[in-house]
């Protein structure tokens, strides 16, 4: 491989371009080459719709394909959760490295946690996966919110709350740890209460198939368990047949005894955006060592779910 600067798509925001540059320093200790950051504007920066209105689905992906496709970029870092489960045969997931914290935060004012917010209280999200499950703790804890929708990047959604317009607004902890904002989140919010989106946390790291040469050395990036977390998850997604904005929460965590790691526990969870109906099943296996068998773990729990009436509840957008 020659010493010419590798070309890397990213999305312009100032969160894609934080997680993109430590991207970078890390394929340029890997490859020993430089590596230059090509912004690429997608859809879902520049609509003002919501992701719910707009399918959600490959919005921010897209522009970023078509620059590899075309061979204008050499690979483009997403954030997973954003990536359609089909993946194209002409690109190939290279990487997934290890992944920030999957939880949402909570960022309020007067540095309120989620259960001292006051009667009433607005909280604004552009995820019905979100609003479903906050929606739902509330009815469950005698807690009254109302939940907002909202579109915009982490200043303007924080902006939100510093002008008094909302209450609190939800944010992926991962996207503040990357920016260096994470003292800014007033709690945090358990997977117990929010499950995350399906590859919440993690970077996915593209390229095309047949530069095999980059794909080994992009591969050093990769780590094993996150990829086998995120692709029992994305399978479950896929399997529900739902897309990036539907109310789906899924999360695969390790379980260990201490010492050693035993197994993979997966759970998922899906419900009406108004929070009234939900259904959350968890299952635990092995902890799959191949790719097909962490798509079969998300398979069969997606099987469970429909078989409790899920596909019924994922139509719910978000008012």
């Amino acid at each position: 491989m020659s010493e010419k600067a590798l070309r890397l798509g990213t999305r312009r925001s100032k969160l894609a371009m934080a997680q993109s540059g430590q991207v970078a320093q890390a394929v340029g200790r890997v490859t020993g080459r430089p590596v230059e950051l090509v912004e690429i504007t997608t859809y879902g920066d520049v609509s003002r719709e919501s992701l719910a209105q707009i399918g959600g689905t490959g919005v921010f992906v897209t522009a970023l394909r078509d620059a590899l496709l075309r061979g204008e970029v050499d690979f483009a870092v997403h954030s997973l959760k954003d990536l359609p489960t089909t993946q194209p045969a002409e690109l190939v997931l290279a990487a997934v490295p290890r992944r920030e914290d999957p939880r949402d935060v909570i960022v309020a004012r007067d540095a309120l946690k989620f259960t001292d917010l006051p009667r009433g209280a607005r909280i604004g999200t552009g995820s019905p996966r979100r609003m479903a499950q906050l929606n739902a703790y509330a009815r469950g804890h005698g807690l009254d919110i109302e939940t907002v929708p909202i579109r915009g990047n982490v200043d303007t959604r924080i902006g939100y709350v510093r002008d008094g317009r909302l209450d609190a607004v939800v944010l992926a902890a991962a996207g503040l740890n990357r920016i260096g904002r994470i003292d800014e989140a007033t709690d945090f919010l358990s997977v117990d209460t929010v499950l995350p989106a399906p590859g919440q946390g993690a970077l996915a790291i593209e390229c095309a198939a047949d530069h095999a040469d980059l794909i080994a050395a992009l591969g050093e990036l990769d780590d094993p368990s996150t990829r086998a977390a995120v692709t029992a998850e994305r399978s479950l997604l896929a399997a529900l047949e739902a897309g990036c904005s539907a109310p789906v929460g899924a999360l695969a965590d390790l379980l260990d005894d201490g010492q050693f790691v035993k197994e993979m526990r997966l759970r998922g969870v899906v419900g009406t955006t108004d929070g009234t109906r939900m259904v959350q099943l968890s299952t635990t296996g092995p902890v799959p060592q191949t790719h097909d068998r962490a798509t079969a773990l998300g398979r069969g729990l997606a099987a469970e779910m429909l078989a409790q009436g899920a596909a019924g509840l994922m139509g719910e957008q978000a008012q």
